[in-house]
């Protein structure tokens, strides 16, 4: 092991040419991940891939870097084509993680002025048209969309695309998979390259491996379902009806971190971005019930550091450039376990170290009990005195009334208005909640 360690010091090494060296420099790429260290040599060699990597393993860039290297001797347009995830609801995380992608090959092929296009669904067919008119390099899609172009764009074919990525392949399945792939598949030439990257080995995934690839390399960057190692993992089992306190206790103990928090539902997601909002705490709600534009406007001021803690469900646990997590706080246990492993994947990135703490309750035991059979690990308790938490029991109560109303505000507002931004919502309820402050002192 520690000579596998020593083998691979730089992307030199790997095969990779200096012009995407100097690119991946410019993007603080000092040094290969595992994903990158072990894919992209098998890639160079012409091999087809299965990569197995945890969310935050450099994964794009394992694709991405081989890709460009070929595209170097012999640009062209329609070079490349990556599918992503699809599910209607999702769309605007889709874009989010589709833009992602096609940034970071404009990012690293800069030097030969790389163009992309994204087609995902939710958006603006025509302006993706006009993409597609400009004859980009790389096509980043999802299946239902890009069948769309193929059949109503004109002039757009993959005939000359030479390889086919398959990112994030256990959540690309859905019922419609087989038929779709199968169309996709008939209008991509038989000799190109294949790569499927994913975060668990799933056997859809093992069906999709059969149907698109040609004796490929296997290349596992972690164990089978695992959390990086400068993750802190910890649990504390709490008292439903004082979940709520113990959440407003750790976010104000850790007010200087970067947190995501988890909830299992939209509403969720609101609920506790209002009464968060009424103690202070600058939080953001992001679901997918939002339209694209408050998604991104969501992420923007989450980014850009205006609020600290985003509120989300497991639309989020994927896909969204978010570098700077320092927490993820689970305040609901996912019933799925392996979504574990991607929400705290969103913290600990690139070496750094991350916390992510669980808030268990009575009636989700079981469910966390699967978890810890999952990482093969159990995990320490966060240590907090519960009198020292039910202090604030008085003011989390009274905010949780004031988010209620609110709720039952917005709900008013939806029918008659035809739906109300969470982000507005919550920054009105801030300053409702402040003229009556003035109101009642006058």
């Amino acid at each position: 092991m520690e000579e596998d360690k020593e083998q691979v010091k730089s992307f030199k090494e790997l095969g990779v040419v200096e012009q995407l060296i100097e690119a991946c420099d410019s993007l603080g790429w000092k040094v290969p991940s595992k994903i990158q260290a072990d894919a992209i040599p098998h890639a160079l060699e012409g091999k087809d891939l299965i990569g197995l990597a945890q969310t935050g393993s450099g994964k794009t860039g394992a694709f991405a870097l081989p890709i460009l290297q070929a595209l170097l001797d012999a640009p062209q347009p329609f070079f490349a084509c990556v599918l992503s995830p699809t599910r209607l609801v999702l769309y605007s995380v889709l874009w989010e993680l589709a833009i992602q992608i096609a940034e970071q090959f404009e990012a690293l092929g800069s030097v030969i002025g790389v163009k992309s296009a994204v087609l995902v669904g939710g958006v603006d067919h025509v302006q993706q048209s006009i993409a597609l008119g400009k004859r980009p390099h790389i096509v980043v899609a999802t299946p239902g969309r890009l069948l769309d172009h193929l059949s109503n764009t004109k002039g757009f074919s993959l005939r000359t695309i030479k390889y086919l990525v398959l990112d994030e392949a256990d959540r690309l399945l859905n019922e419609d998979f087989e038929k779709s792939l199968d169309e996709i598949l008939n209008a991509i030439p038989r000799e190109r390259r294949t790569y499927l990257f994913s975060a668990t080995m799933t056997k859809k995934v093992q069906k999709l491996q059969r149907a698109c690839l040609r004796n490929p390399v296997k290349i596992e960057a972690a164990s089978k379902y695992s959390t990086v190692d400068t993750l802190k993992q910890q649990y504390r089992f709490v008292p439903a009806k004082y979940k709520n306190c113990y959440l407003v206790f750790i976010l104000i103990e850790k007010s200087s971190s970067t947190s995501m928090v988890f909830t299992r539902t939209c509403e969720a997601t609101r609920h506790l971005a209002l009464l968060l909002r009424n103690l202070g705490l600058r939080a953001i709600p992001i679901s997918g019930q939002m339209t694209q534009a408050k998604r991104l406007g969501a992420l923007n001021k989450f980014k850009a550091g205006e609020c600290n803690i985003l509120i989300c469900t497991d639309v989020a646990s994927r896909g969204l450039d978010i570098p700077s997590v320092d927490m993820v706080i689970n305040y609901d246990i996912p019933t799925n376990s392996k979504d574990y492993i991607h929400r705290v994947g969103r913290t600990a990135r690139a070496g750094r170290s991350g916390v992510a703490i669980s808030l268990v309750n009575q009636y989700e035991l079981e469910w966390y009990i699967q978890i810890e059979k999952l990482i093969g690990k159990k995990l320490p308790e966060f240590p907090a005195q519960e009198e020292e938490v039910l202090l604030l029991l008085e003011r989390v109560t009274e905010a949780e009334r004031l988010s209620r109303t609110k709720m039952k505000e917005m709900g008013g507002n939806k029918r008659r208005k035809g739906g109300e931004d969470e982000e507005e919502t919550v920054e009105s309820s801030r300053g409702k909640k402040s003229s009556n402050k003035k109101s009642k002192r006058r």
